[in-house]
């Protein structure tokens, strides 16, 4: 059955509290600043990305949970978590959002199963986001990348670029704090993941993979573009996290974030978040445009 929820819409003080949480400077998100944004047709600040997704996020898990789904992913080994989303329109506060998840679809190919779901997100009945939400027994994108003899990153200077390979490094520390406060930007309950007297902290997914956002601006502060006059907006997302790993993440873990412009796609970026000795917690290919491409079209 497919399932449809359309009981809430965002107020600035959740944009405020995701984009905090992460860090994300975006003059998008900033309820004074986006007047500063040339050409801004959004009239207000926007709902972050990845704020969209970790909303996704908790409407797949309450849908895995009605359809008794985690026996599937726990006998088939789907480790691995994969969103794979287009980004159509922004969400602005007070919009009505709705989001539906169309039936799963099981299946198992050569020495990979897959669990899927089309998901579409709309804001006062137009669409904001489509794509899939995917559980995985290998990973979906970037699945042959190996960082194993990359050596100690913490040797490194943070917002640096490694000569080796030509990746910009953000070092960021993972805290509950952030993620609680992150949570909340998306009407999570956060004692779900959370509960100091009982001695549980399990990171959600889409948390980590958030710190994207302000890695990537620091990149593009680091070589001087101005935010002001050639805004960049999303186009894709498309991200496989590894769950095994996340759950081993605790708080005031280094995640040593990784990206460069792929070669394979223009305007987009390999992005990695990596944990202890180099393990890969999530990698994934981000697009970008500027909002002038988005305003020709």
């Amino acid at each position: 059955m497919n399932f449809e929820d359309t009981d809430f819409c965002f107020e600035q003080i959740h944009i405020d509290v995701a984009r905090n949480a992460t860090d994300d400077f975006n003059l998008f998100h900033d309820p004074h600043n986006w007047l500063r944004i040339k050409g801004n047709p959004f009239g207000g600040p926007i709902v972050l990305g990845f704020q969209l997704e970790s909303l996704i996020e908790k409407k797949i898990a309450a849908y895995r949970q009605e359809n008794n789904e985690q026996v599937i992913i726990d006998e088939n080994r789907l480790r691995f978590s994969n969103y794979q989303f287009t980004f159509a329109n922004a969400v602005k506060p007070r919009q009505k959002v709705s989001v539906e998840i169309k039936n799963s679809q099981f299946k198992s190919i050569e020495d990979n199963a897959v669990l899927s779901n089309r998901i579409s997100v709309k804001t006062d009945g137009k669409l904001a986001l489509m794509g899939f939400k995917k559980e995985s027994a290998s990973p979906l994108f970037l699945a042959h990348t190996d960082f194993s003899d990359l050596g100690c990153l913490q040797d490194l200077d943070d917002r640096s670029y490694i000569q080796e390979n030509g990746f910009f490094l953000k070092r960021k520390f993972i805290n509950t704090s952030n993620a609680k406060n992150f949570l909340c930007g998306t009407f999570f309950d956060q004692s779900l993941y959370f509960d100091e007297l009982n001695d549980k902290a399990n990171f959600p997914e889409i948390f980590p993979c958030s710190l994207l956002s302000s890695a990537l601006l620091e990149k593009a502060l680091k070589k001087h573009h101005d935010f002001e006059k050639e805004p960049m907006v999303y186009t894709t997302h498309k991200i496989t996290l590894d769950r095994a790993l996340l759950s081993k993440l605790k708080s005031n873990d280094i995640l040593h974030i990784l990206i460069k412009e792929s070669l394979q796609e223009p305007d987009s970026y390999q992005c990695y978040g990596l944990m202890d000795n180099n393990q890969v917690l999530y990698r994934g290919i981000i697009s970008l445009t500027s909002l002038q491409n988005i305003l020709k079209k």
